[in-house]
């Protein structure tokens, strides 16, 4: 019998477990998942609740009945991978063989990379974070008592887990205090370490000058060293005072993976970003946002990129080569306020381009343009999340990007 070991029950882990459970003969292999938490979060919901748009309860279930029968379920806190000799150390001392690892543990906002951020007296008190459950409730309960001042958004650095996020928070911020009849009370500004809104030009542009509509200040290339009380500074000295920050921490990967030697500065491992193959082990894998691949962190690369993981890896134990590629397809839907998204579609060589998505012509999603259909998409996508994403089931839309529908924009669009 073979051993397929996979740590993490996320996003990329669940999916992994449930779609090759199906896919190797029962008799010959065992498929273990390691994870240490009972609650399995919707982590897109994160971004609603401190708006009151999602009730806790519809953001997090059970783990263990969303891994199919036919996993092994082991609960519990990884230590160490000793890869040289294909087995996994757990916290309590348990030893745990493999003879092919699948790492999907993700990525972690680390606040207590930041000085000032954690220890500097404001943690929950003026500088709140939505990138987790109790950072997203506490977040709610201050906006909620929120009178007025200088409301900053802040990313420490690139790469974060969804990086459209912290736009979009701040385009449902300037939505919400426009409906309490308070906007002109509030200052909203947008820091980032970042050129623009965004890293693709076209999407730049778009995403920018609706920043400039709300009357939203970006404060672009800023890259924070500390925090001093309520005030943010730069690198180069620039400061930001706030009343209120909602910030991304530096997001990494999980501590174990710098203790065994398998990940880069920010503790992702480092594959091939086609195949998701760990450059220093032939029988490791690194998926969802354990990886260094140069594509956004969020769910639907996670997605598509397993769905060209389980036909390779089937391949692959077979003894035949890997013929599948994953391309960096990336689909993401940003709430602008108003009931309203947008909706953005690229990969590793194409930036997000406007058009209609994912039938050309028909849509119904429109590309990179704000529209009601958008916003009732991402809504519906928590569904899809739990109901069929999670337990493996077919999706209707291929995992490669296509240019189909899309257009590189005239000078006058």
């Amino acid at each position: 019998m073979r051993r397929l070991l996979v740590l993490g029950a996320g996003t990329a882990g669940t999916m992994v477990v449930n779609k090759l459970r199906h896919r190797l003969a029962g008799p010959d292999w065992q498929i273990t998942v390691v994870e240490p938490s009972e609650a399995h979060f919707y982590q897109p919901g994160y971004l609603f609740l401190p708006f009151g748009m999602y009730s806790p309860e519809q953001v997090v279930k059970p783990t263990r009945p969303l891994v199919v029968d036919g996993v092994e379920f082991v609960r519990g806190e990884v230590a160490r991978v000793v890869a040289e000799e294909n087995r996994v150390l757990l916290s309590g001392g348990r030893s745990l063989p493999y003879d092919y690892l699948v790492i999907a543990t993700g990525v972690s906002p680390r606040p207590d990379q930041t000085p000032g951020l954690l220890d500097g007296g404001q943690w929950r008190r003026s500088i709140f974070d939505f990138y987790t459950y109790d950072g997203a409730l506490a977040l709610a309960r201050a906006l909620d008592a929120f009178e007025g001042g200088r409301l900053v958004v802040h990313i420490t650095e690139m790469p974060i887990k969804c990086p459209v996020a912290p736009l979009e928070f701040v385009f449902l911020a300037d939505a919400y205090f426009r409906q309490r009849g308070m906007r002109d009370r509030v200052e909203l500004v947008y820091a980032t370490p970042l050129p623009g809104a965004f890293t693709k030009p076209i999407a730049a542009a778009r995403l920018g000058s609706m920043l400039d509509e709300r009357k939203i200040t970006v404060e672009p290339d800023f890259l924070v060293e500390r925090v001093d009380g309520t005030t943010l500074v730069s690198y180069d000295e620039r400061e930001i005072p706030f009343d209120l920050l909602v910030t991304v921490p530096l997001n990494m990967g999980a501590d174990y993976v710098a203790r065994s030697g398998l990940g880069n500065e920010l503790n992702l491992v480092p594959v091939d970003r086609g195949t998701m193959l760990a450059k220093a082990y032939d029988n490791v894998f690194a998926l969802g946002d354990a990886n260094d691949i140069p594509t956004s962190k969020a769910g639907s690369v996670a997605h598509f990129a397993v769905e060209v993981f389980v036909d390779n890896f089937v391949a692959y134990v077979a003894g035949k080569p890997m013929t599948g590629r994953f391309d960096g397809h990336a689909n993401c839907f940003v709430e602008s306020g108003d009931g309203k998204a947008l909706l953005i579609d690229f990969n590793y060589d194409t930036e997000p381009l406007p058009g209609r998505y994912p039938v050309p012509a028909v849509g119904p999603f429109r590309l990179l343009d704000e529209a009601a259909v958008n916003h009732w998409g991402k809504l519906a996508f928590r569904w899809m999340y739990w109901n069929v994403l999670l337990p493996g089931r077919p999706i209707p839309l291929p995992a490669h990007m296509s240019m189909a529908g899309k257009h590189i924009p005239t000078s006058e669009e």
